[in-house]
């Protein structure tokens, strides 16, 4: 991208620390399942659309809400949020804690991840953003989110610890914890 920088926010993943809150900006998954429904001709009861969109607005709308308090943020592109949480956890030396019933996931991708065999966690997003937000100003950025037509489903999904540094884990639907590796391979072929 070409485009001149209108603050003076450092944003990176070298900032994430113990305490931040984990934000996502909507749904997982709608992307590669589009483009997988396509390329492979399935049909879902509900068709799902990518979710190709550009996230200037959004994070003009985060930055003024939440300003140098958003300490890294990433789109979830190849290997989804599993391995943007896997390479920020291994490079900001933190754990990732998320909690599977905060995720947003659509019905559609979820049914079709079901039937396919595939985690939501692993699947390409094109118009998402992951943000580590210090947890003082996390309700302020999610409204700010909330507020935007590309962040309208925006959620706390987990948040940052230091106990197991480079670990992801998650807090399944029944409670448990697994860990969430980065991915082998991809799940699905490229797409972009």
């Amino acid at each position: 991208g070409i485009g001149v920088m209108e603050h003076s926010y450092t944003i990176s993943s070298h900032n994430i620390r113990p305490g931040d809150v984990i934000i996502l900006s909507g749904t997982i998954g709608d992307h590669g399942i589009a483009v997988l429904s396509k390329r492979e001709g399935l049909a879902f009861q509900t068709p799902v659309q990518s979710d190709t969109a550009p996230l200037n607005g959004l994070v003009e709308e985060m930055l003024k809400a939440g300003g140098d308090a958003i300490h890294a943020m990433r789109d979830p592109t190849r290997g989804g949020v599993a391995a943007v949480l896997n390479e920020l956890a291994g490079a900001s030396k933190v754990e990732m804690k998320i909690v599977e019933k905060a995720i947003p996931v659509q019905d559609a991708v979820s049914g079709a991840c079901e039937l396919l065999g595939l985690d939501p966690l692993y699947i390409a997003n094109e118009g998402k953003l992951l943000a580590f937000v210090d947890p003082a100003a996390a309700e302020a950025v999610l409204q700010s989110m909330r507020a935007h037509p590309l962040g309208e489903k925006a959620a706390i999904i987990g948040e940052v610890d230091g106990a197991n540094p480079g670990q992801v884990s998650m807090q399944t639907a029944i409670g448990s914890w697994r860990i969430v590796d980065m991915p082998v391979g991809e799940q699905l072929p490229r797409i972009c």
